[in-house]
């Protein structure tokens, strides 16, 4: 009979230890419970499951490293297909802010706490010490202060999207050391300064979306050595001077959005043979000539040059163009019969008014 109550309590105990190590340790438990208190969440219950000591065992939203059994990613959407937005019937909506105890989770990979509309506070700057950090998703509150000094410790991180926030202060020089960085959104916040000038040492970015700010200053040259990046927005910016004439010589380069802003100078000529796609740089300072170099490499699905001050005729090359699906050439000083022909056969009169004597279809017809 003592055997057997010795034998029960041997199993307890293994089972109690066994318990143990397979459990998040108490230090990541603690961090994600101070995580969860600065944080409100008044419809959805999303934080109902954050009970009992082990935090990666049906926590949602919090997944763990399988062997370490250490906290690895915390993905909280508030805009999501999960049942229990579907069975509320609504988005998310969350207040409080992001509290500095996620900086004691050491081997975190990835924070998504993204669109809950009302988090507020700032990005806590011991956020650069992690790292193993990969993703940091942010986008769709109302964070506010700066984006940390010292970013560019995250040596590791891929994604960093903290767009439609109020985050201000200047790009911090210190983003040009991500050297693992593919995506960058930043857009609709009140960021302002310039672009760093080295912005070009990021080698594997493959998208850059910064508009909706105050950026100002000029396009840095070094942008164009970025081999990988295929979409470029920064309209509706107060980004100045000309355009760096080797953006067109891009190797990837698809998307370059530039409207709304104050840039002036000529416009490259090779931005009409390159591979880019879809060119908006309307509501500039743009002058001269539409250059005169369209032919089979020219493929837009948009091409924007409205509300400049160019001048001239539109180029008869432009009917050469393999394809041009939305033109837009009114609010300049264009001048001249409007050629016949793809693509302006598909064009409506929208695509040409306000030009000081434009003519022919699908405008008035040109005099003798």
């Amino acid at each position: 009979m003592r055997s057997i109550k010795f034998f029960q309590a041997i199993l307890i105990l293994t089972l109690s230890l066994t318990a143990t190590v397979h459990s998040c340790p108490p230090s990541d438990r603690a961090a994600l419970l101070a995580f969860k208190a600065a944080l409100h969440d008044p419809y959805l219950g999303i934080f109902n499951s954050w009970t009992g000591t082990d935090c990666c065992h049906k926590w949602y939203g919090v997944s763990c490293d399988r062997g370490s059994r250490r906290v690895a990613d915390i993905n909280l959407r508030g805009e999501s297909e999960d049942p229990i937005f579907e069975k509320a019937h609504r988005t998310g909506y969350m207040t409080g802010y992001i509290s500095p105890a996620i900086c004691k989770l050491n081997r975190l990979s990835s924070i998504t706490v993204a669109d809950w509309k009302n988090i507020s506070g700032e990005i806590p700057r011991c956020i650069t010490s992690l790292p193993f950090l990969r993703i940091i998703d942010l986008i769709g509150n109302r964070i506010s202060g700066p984006i940390p000094y010292t970013i560019g410790k995250l040596q590791r991180l891929t994604v960093l999207n903290i767009a439609d926030n109020s985050i201000s202060g200047n790009l911090p020089p210190s983003i040009s050391n991500l050297k693992s960085l593919m995506h960058l959104d930043i857009r609709n916040n009140q960021i302002t300064g310039p672009i760093p000038k080295d912005i070009g040492r990021l080698p594997m970015l493959s998208r850059a979306l910064l508009s909706g700010n105050k950026i100002s200053g000029p396009i840095p040259e070094s942008i164009s050595r970025i081999y990988r990046l295929a979409d470029l927005d920064l309209s509706r910016n107060q980004v100045s001077g000309p355009i760096p004439e080797s953006l067109g010589k891009m190797a990837v380069l698809s998307t370059l959005n530039l409207d709304m802003n104050h840039i002036s100078g000529l416009i490259p000529v090779s931005l009409f043979s390159s591979g880019i796609s879809d060119l908006n740089l309307s509501r500039n300072s743009l002058e001269g000539n539409i250059p005169d170099v369209f032919g089979v490499r020219s493929y837009f699905t948009v091409l924007d040059l409205s509300y400049n001050r160019l001048k001239g005729s539109i180029p008869k090359s432009m009917a050469s163009a393999s394809y041009i699906g939305h033109l837009d050439l009114s609010y300049n000083h264009l001048c001249g019969k409007i050629p016949d022909g793809v693509p302006f056969d598909h064009l409506e009169a929208s695509s040409f008014v306000y030009n000081d004597c434009l003519c022919g279809k699908p405008l008035k017809a040109c005099g003798n």
